[in-house]
């Protein structure tokens, strides 16, 4: 018989998006599943409709409690969870109907705790194509850390990801942070020693305004996302400090999201802006350089010594073009 996976949406003012992602996970090809559906106080019908699913599939187990985050509510399913192996979906996204079957696979052949597929970044004008040249590989922590600072495929996420559960023995979330995947993933990814990977997209991230990940303009959210990457990187660098220029790289990625936001939030921090900026320009010449540095980052660090208007204006026409959020 197949083992036993449980998969954990916290769900929360989603009500437009909930139907789709339920649907794509009660479908999946890989049928052995817990479907743990935590409706963290929502105010909307989302209760309600995760009560409608449990009654019609009794694979479903539904959580109503306080409001407590995104956090909280992923670690309510972690304490309830049966399964042997832990999978993630946020509730405004969905999943190929693969999504459990492609990692569950990629993880028994390769006899790791932890698998890791592609995510597929849906904007308002994303247009999805078919995929070729899918990657499968085995990874060390080392090696996964590096593909991620590097931004090849692996991202700081809990969701695209399927767990042995004993990761989760002694890892939680942290309650009442945001961002709360960067400060909890990679230690993880280093926990589990060895990591699987395929390059196959079967997580569809619904990029949207209102998400935490996607609010428009600098807030105190951002304190947290700016701690937990200080943590992670710091920890990274102690472990690994041969990873010095891709460490370099994520850091200068995540100035770079700080900058955007400030340049849009009114009214402008020009204080704060210098000093990104100051940072930036510290290490952009070696990241720069670097072959495995993505060329977006390097369009970057190109427009900014053009100067800040000149990047603020390319910044709009890009986001105009692809339908990103500012």
């Amino acid at each position: 018989m197949e083992d036993l996976i449980s998969v954990i949406v916290p769900v929360y003012k989603v009500e437009k998006y909930l139907n789709k992602c339920i649907e794509s996970i009660v479908n999946q090809t890989y049928k052995n599943l817990e479907i743990i559906l935590v409706d963290d106080g929502s105010p909307d019908e989302c209760g309600k409709i995760c009560d409608n699913y449990a009654q019609k599939d009794m694979r479903i187990k539904v959580i109503h409690k306080e409001n407590g985050g995104l956090s909280d509510a992923r670690n309510a399913g972690i304490e309830v969870a049966s399964g042997i192996y832990i999978a993630f979906v946020d509730s405004d996204d969905y999943v190929s109907y693969d999504y459990i079957e492609y990692m569950y696979k990629m993880l028994i052949n390769g006899n790791a705790k932890l698998a890791i597929c592609g995510v597929q970044e849906i904007w308002k004008n994303t247009r999805i194509e078919e995929e070729n040249n899918i990657n499968m590989e085995e990874l060390t922590p080392k090696e996964a850390f590096e593909n991620l600072l590097f931004d090849k495929g692996i991202k700081v996420s809990a969701y695209a990801k399927l767990y042995h559960k004993s990761l989760w023995e002694e890892n939680r979330f942290p309650k009442g942070k945001v961002y709360e995947d960067t400060a909890i993933i990679y230690k993880v990814i280093e926990e589990a020693k060895k990591i699987v990977y395929g390059s196959k997209k079967c997580y569809y991230y619904i990029a949207r305004v209102g998400s935490i990940s996607k609010q428009q303009g600098y807030n105190r959210n951002e304190e947290d996302y700016i701690e937990h990457t200080k943590k992670m990187l710091e920890f990274i660098e102690k472990e690994y400090p041969e990873l010095k220029i891709a460490i370099h790289r994520f850091d200068l990625y995540a100035k770079f999201r700080i900058l955007r936001m400030l340049i849009f939030t009114e009214p402008r921090n020009r204080k704060m802006e210098k000093e990104i900026i100051r940072e930036i320009k510290k290490n952009q010449r070696e990241v720069f350089f670097c072959k495995k540095t993505p060329r977006r980052d390097k369009i970057a660090i190109l427009l900014l010594n053009l100067g800040l208007p000149i990047f603020k204006f390319m910044w709009l026409v890009y986001c105009k073009k692809t339908g990103r959020v500012v």
